[in-house]
């Protein structure tokens, strides 16, 4: 099989190769995916620069989702699986064309759905639903903050909170990115390109606090973040965008120190989100989360952003668009 092998940690161009992998085969409750396509998520990005620590040694196959078609299947598997069209999670060896997947990390999608839109579904959308339904329960009046919110989680977070009735700051990069938000319902966009965007969030809120903010910066955003936290409010971490440009000393520094016993005093909390410890861990979670977004954007509920569905050979392309941070949505890469 053909697969994008990291072979260097460094700039696209040099971090990629396509080369000739051997076929995987399928373990206990996995099968085996014929694949059509696969995702983008900015932990690629991490792990092509060497800063994602859960990313395998090199040389390695990284990818965390593709649609395919199972044509293969190791024991303890429901067998009509067969011959199903699906979107898997992959624990890497996603950019490749075969792969495989837990059979409780798949799920059957219609045949006619776009690929990038079911690729938007898999990690970004499971991330986006478990954050937004599970994590915290989002309530009418609620107020939400979300970071990079034209990025793939962030414009599905921006759709849900809207759908639970909630108010909607969204930080973005640029009047492009500020247009397509204003457009999809947020009540208020803060171009981050435009001067600092935590003094035009407070002067939005005035003396009003937020209810969450879904972070996926981390950084010196986190304690900004905090304290413009309202009581009973929680700060969703799920990224750490801002490392990217630092080393990891650096980073934490920035984040700073909490003390538990100020969470408990000023009634917040800190919640961190990593899917790929969830999907270790909680399965069945992960596997509900997975078949509830693909059932959301069936029925409409969820409207997936694809900024750009590409060919295989524009891998290395595609990794630098999605780095630079203009992109919009989703990045699906086709065989």
């Amino acid at each position: 099989m053909k697969a994008w092998v990291l072979r260097e940690h460094g700039p696209p161009e040099k971090a990629f190769r396509l080369e000739e992998a051997t076929d995987p085969e399928p373990r206990e409750h996995q099968v085996l995916l014929d694949i059509e396509g696969f995702g983008l998520n900015y932990a690629d990005v991490m792990a092509a620069r060497g800063l994602y620590r859960e990313a395998p040694p090199l040389p390695s196959i990284i990818g965390y989702e593709v649609v395919g078609r199972v044509v293969g299947h190791g024991m303890d598997v429901p067998p009509d699986l067969m011959g199903k069209r699906v979107l898997a999670l992959t624990r890497f060896g996603g950019y490749a064309e075969k792969a495989c997947s837990d059979h409780r990390a798949v799920q059957p999608i219609p045949e006619d759905m776009p690929l990038g839109t079911a690729l938007s579904l898999g990690t970004q959308g499971c991330t986006a639903w478990y954050m937004s339904r599970y994590a915290v329960r989002l309530l009418p009046g609620m107020r939400v903050l979300v970071h990079s919110a034209a990025g793939g989680v962030g414009q599905l977070l921006v759709q849900l909170a809207l759908r639970s009735g909630c108010t909607v700051y969204a930080i973005a990069g640029g009047p492009e990115k500020r247009k397509h938000l204003k457009a999809m319902g947020a009540q208020y966009v803060i171009d981050r390109k435009a001067g600092d965007p935590y003094a035009q969030l407070a002067g939005l809120l005035g003396q009003e606090r937020l209810d969450v903010s879904f972070n996926a910066v981390a950084g010196s955003t986190f304690k900004k973040d905090m304290r413009l936290l309202g009581s009973g409010g929680s700060v969703v971490l799920f990224g750490g965008a801002e490392r990217s440009g630092s080393g990891t000393l650096a980073f934490v520094w920035r984040m700073g120190l909490i003390l538990p016993i100020f969470l408990m005093m000023k009634s917040k909390s800190i919640i961190g989100v990593n899917m790929l410890k969830l999907g270790d861990h909680r399965p069945q979670l992960m596997a509900r989360c997975l078949g509830e977004v693909v059932e959301a954007a069936r029925n409409g509920e969820l409207k997936p952003h694809v900024e750009a569905e590409l060919l295989f050979s524009d891998l290395p392309r595609a990794h630098e668009r999605l780095a630079a941070g203009g992109t919009m949505g989703k990045l699906a890469i086709r065989w």
